[in-house]
């Protein structure tokens, strides 16, 4: 009996530090991105440069991790039909959420960007009712109002407000929401089940070509133009680190937890980032008609979460319990803005 009670505490305390790690490398890799884009010490104001970094290391590393030294199975199944017709779409989403996000930074502070990123769950569900994957209700449409009310209360209370930097994170709030799209065809019509690392190790590659060509034409001749290329090879190498440790930390708290308990997970993260934030940059002023408005934006993306894990509940319930892990997982890959 007490071997047992030990056993269930360490699984306990080992299932709070993968949450912990998540919360921490999440809200921290935000940061850490925001630093080396807008630090005058690193002096690397190029977003498509650092997203693109990320995405050629991240397709090393887990080329690495599964064809090396094959620490993880890649998942079985994919097709070069399959490839071209839904990786290659969210490959190119997932480079233009990424890169449109970094590039807010730019412009507008850390907690305003994440406060717009609280519409998300609109945008998903509108593109979702456009693309017959979302059916339009009463509820839903309530729980939209509520997020859009919140989002416009908090933009409202924005002292710095610019609306350059508002136009980019919506823009990757749009690409973020339509990799969600294609990731929920790749899973419902086609029915490709893929864990975070199967996920990036497939999708990485074509990401970072789609960052590529833009690259050369936006970026490369401003690099360029400042000189030798003299970077801080050691703190761009850790940054790409950590956007993989990221990826996998995901993958380890769904796997010893659930989806509900990243989405949990999430929100708090979010409220850590907001608030934080304007304990490290000076471009972050928070107001009490910011908070409020943001509040009540996450009091409706609670009620969506909810709403969503109750259909994905009652949709694996026919599945093997291994199968309805593997939905929540594709969802949840890209964190790291």
């Amino acid at each position: 009996m007490a071997d047992r009670s030990r056993g269930f505490m360490r699984d306990e305390f080992v299932t709070y530090a993968y949450i912990l790690l998540y919360i921490a490398l999440s809200s921290g890799q935000i940061f850490f991105n925001k630093w080396v884009l807008s630090s005058k010490e690193i002096n690397f104001p190029y977003p498509l440069g650092l997203t693109l970094l990320h995405m050629i290391f991240s397709s090393v590393l887990c080329f690495l991790l599964t064809r090396v030294l094959k620490v993880v199975k890649v998942e079985e199944g994919m097709t070069l039909e399959i490839y071209v017709t839904s990786v290659i779409p969210i490959g190119a989403m997932f480079a233009m959420t990424l890169w449109l996000g970094n590039t807010a930074y730019l412009y507008i502070s850390v907690a305003f960007a994440q406060m717009l990123k609280a519409i998300m769950p609109v945008a998903v569900f509108i593109l979702g009712v456009a693309a017959g994957l979302e059916i339009m209700s009463c509820r839903m449409l309530l729980i939209m109002s509520i997020i859009s009310f919140g989002v416009l209360v908090a933009s409202y209370g924005e002292l710095n407000i610019n609306w350059i930097g508002v136009v980019y994170q919506m823009g990757g709030v749009v690409g973020e929401a339509l990799r969600l799209i294609f990731m929920e065809i790749l899973v419902k019509r086609k029915g490709i089940k893929l864990n975070p690392i199967s996920l990036m190790y497939y999708v990485s590659p074509c990401s970072a070509i789609c960052l590529f060509v833009p690259w050369i034409f936006l970026e490369k001749t401003k690099m360029d133009g400042n000189g030798p290329w003299n970077f801080h090879v050691v703190v761009l190498t850790l940054n790409s680190l950590c956007t993989f440790a990221l990826n996998l930390s995901v993958f380890l708290v769904i796997s010893h937890t659930s989806a509900l308990t990243i989405r949990v997970a999430g929100v708090v993260k979010d409220w850590v980032v907001v608030l934080v934030s304007a304990l490290l940059f000076a471009d972050t002023k928070l107001t009490v008609i910011n908070l409020c408005g943001y509040a009540i934006a996450i009091a409706g993306v609670a009620a969506y979460n909810n709403h969503k894990l109750k259909k994905e509940a009652s949709r694996v319930t026919s599945e093997t319990p291994g199968d309805a892990e593997a939905i929540p997982l594709v969802s949840q890959a890209n964190t790291e803005r």
